[in-house]
């Protein structure tokens, strides 16, 4: 996709939300500007360096949002742990469930392994 945008008098630009969205990008991220062959390039510049792997692809990061909206939709409904009166109670908590969760990845890759077999 492409745009005509107007250079306003101090130099901005407003880019399109179409093309926003279809490369990732949101409110306070940085944009890496460079000249290419008598061209404005811009590109979206990550403050973690990608290499390092921060790999997610604009569809990724929607959905990761998606998550993150959702979780403090969660939390405003009052869907949360605790209060916890004491240091211990919290540890026991997170120590429950980090069994569970390893139980259910263990009942998860048995139940995998019989269907293999079958």
């Amino acid at each position: 996709m492409t745009a005509t945008v107007r250079v306003q008098r101090k130099g901005q630009i407003t880019i399109p939300i179409r093309l926003r969205i279809q490369v990732g990008l949101g409110d306070g991220d940085l944009v890496e500007a460079k000249a290419e062959r008598g061209k404005i390039v811009l590109a979206p510049k990550p403050l973690v360096d990608r290499a390092a792997g921060d790999q997610y692809t604009p569809a990724q990061r929607r959905a990761l949002d998606a998550r993150l909206a959702e979780s403090i939709e969660r939390a405003r409904k009052g869907e949360t742990h605790g209060p916890f009166e004491t240091h211990q109670e919290l540890t026991d908590f997170l120590h429950r469930k980090v069994k569970e969760a390893r139980a259910r990845k263990v009942r998860a890759t048995k139940a995998h392994a019989r269907r293999r077999s079958n």
